[in-house]
């Protein structure tokens, strides 16, 4: 046979103005999650100890789309607006440039993006501003306008590869308003996952007729209900109940998963969630045969890509200098002094200066009897000298305003037996644990890795005295002595106290569930709601100061003292290493 004759074929097929069609097609998609702010290693505008962030997954992304050219499709998850100084910047400091989270999705080409819960906690300007930017549309279609009844950001997208028709539908936990304060998300409600998914299936289907359905879901694996109202981490039970979906990608619980489950129909549903901070990306494949244009096999694997191990981008790291050193300068700015370190360290082992000083700014901004709050960042300190705007952003974390509530003092008294509870191990010998840590660790030095609850709902209390018996049960574990004003403590009298606005709208279910407050009735109880952010106050208190001498309210300790200090010692070693 004449070796030109396939080649003289194909040429009269082209010419003819056909394509041949291919029989075999494959797909990729890259999915980040909860950046949260970490688009640089540069402890002068955070990311302090995180080892990943977007420009490491930039790098591996751009060298996949070398290999894969437009067959790769590249999807965020959210959580991208909080988390470090150069989000706040971008989010409430310049508020004209494009938004510097739109600015970098842009630049490395996503095709889609969602809407998380931390977006959303920025407020409406906020969020709405940046999903303006998005050169791509954000999805979310389980949160809906109040006024209208439709969905406030786009519900799903189309995308069209080879012939084939994928489409992304998108949505977000439906927990937000027992997190975020009702002003910053008000005039929209969230819908339960399984619910939407039920209702946008089949409106897919029927529309669109797509070859492919992947959910971009904003939700992690572990499903649980919040407050009897919500149900929360339920992608994958979504997956499993509601046939339709070819995959689902997962973020929110900053866990990572790759596995298959078989939904209600028996067909195969991938599921996978990259974890947060950039430090990896879920990649997936989907691998399709046709016989004359209609698919006959689909084939869909995937894995987790280690990403912090990458180097920076340096086209990214060029492209975006300019609004790095901006967001430096802002962070460089100094407030005041401080007179020795504080770390958050020591904050799991009884009083310390740094939570010390939360509880005292909590008090005197809410005139309270009492403050609850627990240290917001695992392992961070603040050292001796100057201190810039970028410490403050290390020393608290997040976005919460301080609000006044209304306690009985038994009230009181069982949020912090439930908060001791998930803090500490119930020791039955001075050889075990003070902390309630996990058996094996997983891998990381983030406080998942090894707490077996989250520190952010470890409160303590000022205005108070009493001890912890760590020997004792929940229930029977706290023993308060009288208030640190010299008043006894009465548990059937109302105490104004204080807590941040997370705790205050329920986060954590310690007033819910520890306090045995009606979910219904906090709204009731907050008789004040600051302006401002605790970090305007913080930053506030060190500018009135000029120099603070850091100072530890010992009004509270373990016992039996030799038993938790021994103990303390040594699980302050496995947590961190020696202080030496």
């Amino acid at each position: 046979m004449n070796k030109t004759f396939p080649a003289l074929l194909l040429s009269l097929f082209l010419l003819a103005g056909c394509t041949p069609q291919r029989t075999d097609i494959e797909l990729v998609i890259i999915e980040t999650s909860d950046i949260h702010g970490n688009f640089y290693s540069d402890p002068e505008i955070g990311n302090e100890n995180i080892p990943g962030n977007l420009a490491k997954a930039c790098s591996y992304i751009m060298q996949q789309r070398k290999k894969y050219g437009d067959d790769l499709l590249l999807m965020d998850n959210g959580d991208i607006l909080q988390g470090q100084p150069i989000t706040y910047y971008y989010n409430y400091v310049d508020t004209t440039s494009v938004h510097l989270a739109a600015d970098m999705l842009n630049y490395m080409g996503y095709n889609v993006g969602n809407v998380g819960n931390h977006d959303i906690e920025t407020g409406e300007k906020v969020f709405d501003r940046w999903s303006k930017d998005c050169s791509f549309p954000v999805l979310g279609a389980n949160v809906i306008d109040t006024l209208t009844g439709q969905p406030h950001f786009t519900p799903y997208t189309v995308l069209k590869r080879n012939g084939i028709k994928i489409v992304v539908l998108g949505m977000v936990t439906p927990a937000i308003p027992i997190w975020v304060p009702e002003d910053k998300w008000q005039g929209l409600r969230f819908e339960d996952i399984e619910e939407a998914a039920r209702k946008w299936i089949p409106v897919i289907r029927q529309k669109e007729n797509p070859d492919i359905v992947i959910g971009l879901l904003h939700t992690g694996a572990n499903a649980y209900t919040v407050d009897r109202r919500y149900r929360e981490n339920s992608a994958v039970e979504m997956a499993e109940r509601v046939p339709g979906f070819d995959a689902v990608l997962l973020g929110h619980d900053h866990l990572q998963l790759c596995k298959k489950v078989a939904n209600a129909n028996g067909d195969s549903v991938f599921v996978i969630n990259p974890g947060n901070n950039g430090e990896a990306v879920a990649q997936i494949h989907i691998k399709l045969k046709l016989k004359e244009g209609n698919i006959i096999s689909k084939e869909i694997t995937g894995h987790i890509e280690e990403t912090k191990t990458y180097p920076e981008d340096k086209d990214f790291q060029a492209y975006f200098a300019r609004q790095r050193q901006r967001v430096r300068n802002y962070v460089q700015t100094k407030i005041g002094r401080i007179s020795k370190t504080i770390s958050t360290r020591d904050a799991y082992f009884g009083p310390n200066a740094f939570v010390s000083l939360i509880h005292m700014i909590q008090m005197e901004v809410c005139k309270a009897d009492i403050s609850l709050a627990s240290p917001l960042s695992y392992n961070t300190e603040i050292r001796q000298g100057d201190v810039t705007m970028g410490d403050i952003f290390r020393f608290y974390t997040f976005e919460n305003q301080l609000y006044t509530i209304e306690m009985y003092g038994r009230e009181i008294r069982d949020e912090l037996e439930m908060s001791y509870n998930l803090w500490t191990n119930r020791m039955l010998s001075p050889d075990e644990h003070l902390l309630l840590l996990r058996e094996q660790p997983l891998d990381g030095t983030s406080e998942r890795s090894f707490f077996v609850n989250y520190t952010s709902n470890f409160d303590s209390a000022a205005g108070l005295f009493y001890t912890v018996d760590v020997t004792r049960p929940m229930g029977n574990k706290v023993h308060i002595t009288g208030l640190t004003n010299g008043q006894p403590f009465d548990l059937n009298r109302i105490y104004r106290v204080a807590v941040n606005s997370y705790r205050g709208n329920g986060g954590g279910e310690m007033l819910i569930k520890g306090g045995g407050i009606p979910s219904e009735e906090l709204k009731q109880r907050i008789v004040f709601k600051s302006p401002h952010d605790f970090r305007y106050y913080l930053r506030k208190h060190f500018q009135r100061s000029k120099e603070i001498t850091p100072r530890v309210l010992g009004t509270w300790h373990f016992e039996p003292r030799k038993w938790a200090e021994e103990a303390a010692k040594r699980d302050y070693e496995y947590l961190f290493g020696s202080k030496e």
